[in-house]
């Protein structure tokens, strides 16, 4: 396989973001969903304006993994104020690995995280957390298997459907 590059994208890259954040999200989930809460969550989180706002904000940071100019898989990271949740700022939120199903396997993801732990360790975080389905059981064994730990749920809306979210984190040494 050629060199996987991660490089930090802008909002002059906009169309990129939505079609891979749109494809890798309905891959991810269209089979456990229900269409209309699907097409109703993707047409509200990859809206142009939205994304827009996320790649203008300072507190957030977004990555393309690209393999020969091919957006293959992307990164979001949330510092302060811009986490979903906690707003911790001695934490790092990942909100966003996703991969094209493709590119399953083929330690796309793995690089993707280590960018983001490299940002937390870089801005000097104590820890890095994130929320996962709890019936996304292919991403809680790589979040283990990377060393986070569960500490609290929390309900993630897509479309009308409530769903739970797992809470996991990973202290870093500092």
């Amino acid at each position: 396989m050629e060199t996987i590059e991660i490089k930090r994208i802008t909002v002059q890259e906009l169309d990129q973001l939505k079609e891979i954040g749109r494809k890798t999200f309905h891959e991810t989930f269209s089979e456990s969903n229900d269409d209309e809460n699907m097409k109703k969550y993707l047409d509200e989180k990859f809206s142009s304006d939205k994304l827009i706002e996320e790649l203008n904000n300072t507190d957030s940071e977004f990555y393309f993994a690209t393999l020969e100019n091919d957006v293959i898989g992307y990164l979001k990271v949330n510092f302060g104020e811009s986490q979903t949740e906690l707003k911790d700022d001695t934490a790092l939120e990942i909100e966003r690995i996703y991969v094209s199903k493709e590119f399953h396997g083929k330690k796309v993801g793995q690089l993707l995280y280590e960018k983001a732990i490299q940002i937390a360790k870089d801005k000097n975080v104590h820890y890095v957390w994130l929320g996962v389905w709890e019936n996304n059981v292919r991403a809680i064994s790589f979040y283990t298997k990377n060393g986070f730990v569960e500490f609290d749920k929390h309900i993630f809306k897509l479309g009308d459907d409530e769903q739970i979210d797992i809470m996991m984190r990973l202290e870093l040494a500092n």
